[in-house]
């Protein structure tokens, strides 16, 4: 064994013996029981960042100890390809799409293999290969002959920039996410995935997925949002039209003083054929961000649309306005307001002056319900309702909707929040969607022998169009029906369709299939690591596939993911200054030179070129825009992939974010030079030959055994069941300080150190494995430390012959005395009482009470 750690040539030598072995391929034939870990797979931008190496160490840490757990372990990698990054980059480069792509994947797959991923590379998938996405094609048009696939046109968030839709959650006070341009309400034909109709499904199998964190289910069951209202209709006079709601309070219709419609409801657009004032409201709607969070802070406004319409219970006219805060994709497009009971509706009345009538009053006993200022919108009993008063909210929600069933006007219904998932994009750099329309015919799905659609090669990207609209050739087919010419769909997939489906695609790979049964051996997914973000949409979408994918007969599980761990943001001081232009130009940590202070802390920083002072920013996720990223590379190249690791799982808990700490890679890289230290100083002084003889053992050793036995015993608990790494290496830590200090050069000592180190590399092989692979073999053992099982906690090890008891005087610790571990009280309070410590607090003072608490403590009151 050399004497001084060299990480880069023993990382490198490690790996080759695992590629060497295929210790990391997976067998659906093992007899052991599997193990599917997976985590989120990246986007090939072009290299990795510090949230892909958290989110991949969790990973492996977690697969690597299954597999000493004696599971069959499956642990795949592959590449979300697609997207509209991938043409923008194409545009600034002058290179294609697929090169880029293709050219990201071999540089970051690369990477992985750095730091020592046990990953089986023969399962890689990307996304992008046409082998993968031809069977979402194929899928698709299964749907769309069982009818959960429709295309209609709808309002959706345009980039004129980009040319393409945008999400709502893709839409930043009011601008693209990626370029920033304002975005625009457009109305485009879009295809639809009827999500919303396994919505009840979706919702109610939450509460099967026992591994998943609260806060996750919560967000979606909220996303989901399933309630229970009355549909009515608001006839309009002379007209066999109406305006139909949905509302979830139907106590308070009484109080309705006018309707709002969305500026793309049929009414609103009838009123501004002859009215350019409304015309112009319509105009500046579609302008608007939709976000929920925007609609929630952004000023409430409308215009009367001169139209009126009819009670459903009273027969009034009441005011029709249109409105920027009622969206036509959600719900009716129309909404009853009731100023007197909703706070935006209140808003809204007191703008335009419109009547506010107060018809739910307080409950006795309950704080009084005053509209003066704001609305009521607690549920309590009905005033102003006619045949209503004196009902509760929860009465009188029956009792009006009986009365318009009664009526045919309404009835109750279920409605949910969630609507249907809108697949289409208008770019170049996704999955075609496999459609073909014909004059004659219609719409015409692509014959299955002719999947995949490919993306033709020869495109041009200028951002004017989309690249498949322009090319001259691929819209040009002819109908599979009638031989005709026809045009393709030249929309592509949403991203998210390659991605809800892809833990199924590594499990099973058949040439002429989606999945074949090889698919039902692995899933569902045991642990599936990855970020918060993606908590509602990618794990709604993967959910909702999966249900698909069951309904063809495809799988036999109803959800993907057994556990699910969220991992928290790597985040970074900022550091920036205020340019020509009044913007703020970011700079990286590599850029400035910094003076902390005692503790550590940033409190001054200077630009290391110029030494202009430069602003200490606040701690913020890393990201390019603020440029205080940390490139993993320059840190495996420097410390080695193992310190990384190290520091990843030593710095916070899975969960948390991590604060980057360049001491704290520093101090990891210290440690693992301590156990390489540790082992060539035991390896130096001659392996240990024989077994511990337990019979034998003086106190010392057995103190060193107890606590080699109960780390054992934590570390086990922290990872296995508690899945939080930084405490199982800081008890690692504390071993290797108390077999820092323990000199026994007798043979049962050197068995003993011998336990110990092996014990220790065992448990930190997970996290660190190129190390633990060298120092495995140090200690003796000619097999792979990846092949050998956990550690075991040794019970007769963990008994314990004497304690050690804190003495507090008056509840203040004041000494600690040594017992039997089977001492009664008394002799425990006995020795307390008589060691000369403690007799020097008592300094002959009356003792009142003596309070022993079994095996911690004893309190003495004087």
């Amino acid at each position: 064994m050399q004497e001084n750690y060299q990480p880069l040539i023993i990382e490198q030598d490690a790996q080759n013996v695992w590629a060497a072995s295929g210790v990391f391929k997976a067998s659906e034939s093992s007899p052991a029981d599997k193990y599917y870990c997976l985590s989120m797979f990246p986007y090939p931008s072009g290299k990795l960042h510090m949230g892909h190496v958290r989110n991949y160490t969790i990973g492996d840490v977690i697969s690597r100890y299954q597999r000493m757990l004696g599971k069959n372990v499956l642990q795949p990698m592959g590449w979300d390809a697609f997207g509209l990054p991938a043409e923008n980059a194409a545009m600034q480069n002058g290179v294609h799409p697929a090169d880029w792509t293709y050219s990201n994947i071999d540089y970051m797959r690369d990477q992985l293999k750095r730091l020592g991923f046990g990953y089986d590379w023969d399962r890689e998938v990307a996304t992008c290969d046409p082998e993968y996405y031809k069977w979402e094609q194929w899928l698709f048009l299964k749907l769309l002959a069982k009818g959960l696939v429709y295309k209609k046109t709808a309002p959706v968030n345009w980039c004129p920039n980009d040319l393409t839709v945008l999400a709502n959650e893709q839409v930043i006070d009011g601008c693209c996410w990626r370029c920033d341009t304002q975005v625009e309400r457009k109305e485009i034909a879009q295809w639809f995935l009827k999500i919303t109709d396994y919505a009840q499904e979706l919702l109610s199998a939450l509460e099967t997925l026992d591994g998943w964190p609260e806060q996750v289910k919560t967000m979606q069951a909220n996303w989901i949002g399933r309630s229970e209202g009355v549909e009515m209709d608001f006839a309009l006079p002379d007209s066999d039209q109406a305006v139909r709601i949905y509302t979830t309070r139907p106590d308070t219709l009484m109080g309705v003083t006018y309707l709002a419609i969305a500026a793309e409801h049929p009414l609103a657009l009838a009123a501004a054929a002859d009215n350019a004032d409304i015309q112009a409201f319509i105009d500046e709607c579609k302008l608007m961000e939709t976000s929920e969070a925007a609609m929630e802070t952004m000023e409430k406004r409308g215009i009367a649309s001169g139209l009126y319409a009819l009670h459903p219970i009273t027969g009034e006219q009441v005011p029709v306005w249109i409105a920027n805060f009622v969206l036509m994709g959600y719900g009716t497009g129309a909404v009853m307001a009731v100023p007197a009971h909703d706070q935006r509706d209140y808003e809204f009345a007191q703008k335009y002056g419109i009547a506010i009538k107060q018809v739910i009053f307080a409950k006795p006993g309950d704080d009084e319900a005053d509209c003066a200022q704001q609305a009521y919108t607690a549920k309590g009993v009905l005033k102003n309702s006619g045949p209503f008063d004196g009902l509760s909210s929860e009465q009188a929600f029956v009792g009006i909707a009986e009365t318009l069933e009664q009526a045919g006007k309404g009835l109750r219904k279920v409605n949910f929040r969630l609507r249907d998932w809108g697949v289409s994009r208008q770019r170049y750099w996704g999955a075609p969607i496999p459609v073909i329309y014909c004059d004659g015919c219609g719409t015409v799905p692509v014959p299955e022998q002719d999947l995949p659609v490919t993306l033709p090669r020869d495109v041009v990207l200028d951002g004017s169009q989309s690249p498949l609209v322009a090319h001259p050739t691929f819209s040009k087919t002819t109908c599979p029906t009638c031989g005709q010419p026809a045009r393709r769909e030249t929309d592509t997939f949403d991203t998210f369709m390659e991605s809800s489906w892809y833990f199924a695609r590594f499990a099973s790979q058949p040439d002429t299939a989606m999945l074949d049964a090889k698919v039902n051996h692995w899933l569902p997914v045991d642990y599936y690591i990855g970020g918060i973000e993606h908590a509602i949409l990618h794990l709604l979408y993967a959910r909702f596939y999966t249900k698909l994918l069951r309904d063809e007969g495809l799988v036999a599980c109803d959800e993907p993911f057994k556990k699910l761990l969220t991992q928290g943001m790597v985040v970074a001081e900022t550091f920036y200054q205020i340019n020509s232009h009044g913007h703020k130009q970011y700079y990286n940590l590599t850029q400035v030179e910094v003076e902390c202070d005692k503790k550590g802390k940033i409190i001054s920083a200077k630009l290391a070129a110029d030494g202009s002072e430069v602003t200490v920013g606040n701690i913020e996720k890393m990201s390019k825009s603020k440029n205080n990223g940390v490139d993993p590379q320059v840190l495996i190249d420097q410390y080695g992939a193992d310190t990384v690791r190290l520091f990843i799982m030593f710095a916070a808990p899975p969960e948390q974010s991590l604060a980057w700490s360049d001491s704290g890679v520093e101090g990891a890289s210290r440690f693992l030079k301590r156990l390489w230290r540790q082992v060539y100083l035991h390896v130096s002084a001659g392996l240990s030959q024989v077994a511990v003889d337990k019979a034998a053992l003086t106190a010392e050793q057995r103190a060193v055994r107890r606590q080699l036995h109960q780390t054992i015993q934590k570390v086990s608990h922290d990872v296995g069941v508690r899945t939080i790494f930084n405490t199982a290496i800081a008890a690692n830590m504390e071993l290797i300080n108390t077999l820092a200090k323990f000199t026994d050069d007798s043979a049962n000592g050197k068995a003993i150190s011998q336990e110990v180190l092996e014990a220790i590399v065992l448990m930190l092989s997970p996290i660190v494995p190129h190390i633990c692979h060298h120092l495995w073999q140090a200690l003796g053992h000619d097999g792979a430390v990846v092949t050998q099982a956990w550690p075991q906690a040794d019970e007769s090890a963990l008994v314990q012959d004497e304690l050690e008891i804190m003495v507090q005087v008056n509840g203040k610790l004041r000494g600690k005395v040594t017992v039997s571990a089977n001492a009664a009280n008394d002799e425990v309070q006995a020795k307390a009482l008589a060691d000369e410590h403690i007799v020097r607090f008592i300094d002959n003072a009356p003792i009142k009470k003596v309070i022993v608490v079994p095996k911690k403590l004893v309190n003495i009151v004087i």
